[in-house]
């Protein structure tokens, strides 16, 4: 069969809606929460939550044994008006979870926590630790100049999943949990 050319374009702009309404359907919308900007002695400090995260795909990819990461990236500068913001911290954290099928238990690495991995029987424990940034230094006091205005800007990402190429046929879900919030924004006077 041979359809005319504004068939086929019809045809074509209704599958690409179908297809982002499943897509968004299947999305979770996840945002940051709870953002903190504080300082000790010595050091300025994030504290943050990231809610929506979740679902039940990645709790059932999580527990088949697929390792994963979120990326929080972070970034400092100093406000300076008419002239174009500088620049005085970047950063990204990462946080891992990994299934033990064996032993019941999930192993969390945080890249800025000095502690190093955590281990825990519990999922809700290993999504609190997954989901959230605890006093995170993001510069010593030193580099930040008293009286001037300071922005942190903050998001999070579900860091990209890399299978065997097989396994992309099988995985087809992986897609369906991925997550990235928008830039959140604090503006402070140190």
């Amino acid at each position: 069969m041979n359809f005319p050319r504004k068939e086929k374009t019809a045809a074509v702009v209704l599958l690409g809606l179908i297809l982002s309404w499943q897509s968004a359907a299947f999305c979770q919308e996840a945002r940051l929460t709870d953002i903190i900007v504080t300082n000790t002695r010595n050091d300025l400090l994030l504290y943050l939550k990231v809610e929506g995260a979740f679902h039940e795909k990645m709790a059932t990819a999580i527990h088949s044994g697929i390792p994963t990461t979120f990326a929080f990236y972070i970034d400092l500068d100093r406000v300076r008006g008419f002239w174009p913001d500088k620049q005085i911290a970047s950063l990204k954290a990462t946080h891992s979870i990994t299934y033990n099928t064996l032993k019941n238990e999930y192993t969390l690495v945080r890249s800025w926590d000095s502690t190093g991995s955590v281990t825990t029987q519990s999922f809700i424990e290993a999504q609190r630790l997954m989901t959230e940034i605890d006093s995170l230094k993001i510069v010593p006091l030193q580099k930040l100049v008293k009286g001037t205005q300071y922005r942190i800007r903050a998001k999070a990402e579900l860091s990209k999943l890399t299978l065997p190429f097989y396994l992309h046929y099988i995985l087809f879900f992986v897609s369906l949990w991925d997550f990235r919030t928008d830039w959140y924004t604090v503006d402070f006077v140190f």
